[in-house]
């Protein structure tokens, strides 16, 4: 009995990989995980300029920056569901289907 029958059959633990479809689960998962950090970034960005805000004592300059911080998480947050919705509108013209970029499963070797 040799190492072999020790063993046993070893499959391939990575099915998916080579096809079209790794390359859209790899965008998926880009897409998802840029999508969370940005949203964590946006609302510890506004909670910040919130407390600048609060602690600004009626400096006329720190309110505005506050004001701006607030602004501009608002708009890099608008840019993220605009771009959301393009990679959906991009998933439906190339796929045949709105979320075939956007789908919520985080994949990994074997699974």
């Amino acid at each position: 009995m040799g190492i072999i029958g020790l063993i046993g059959n070893i499959g391939n633990p990575l099915p998916a990989y080579g096809s079209y479809l790794s390359a859209t689960l790899l965008l998926s998962n880009i897409i998802r995980i840029v999508t969370i950090f940005a949203g964590i970034y946006a609302f510890i960005n506004i909670v910040m300029a919130g407390i600048g805000f609060i602690g600004a004592s009626g400096n006329p300059e720190a309110i505005q920056r506050s004001w701006q911080k607030i602004y501009q998480s608002l708009i890099g947050l608008a840019v993220v569901i605009v771009s959301f919705a393009i990679a959906g509108l991009l998933g439906l013209l190339l796929y045949g289907s709105a979320d075939a970029i956007l789908r919520p499963t985080i994949t990994g070797p074997g699974g």
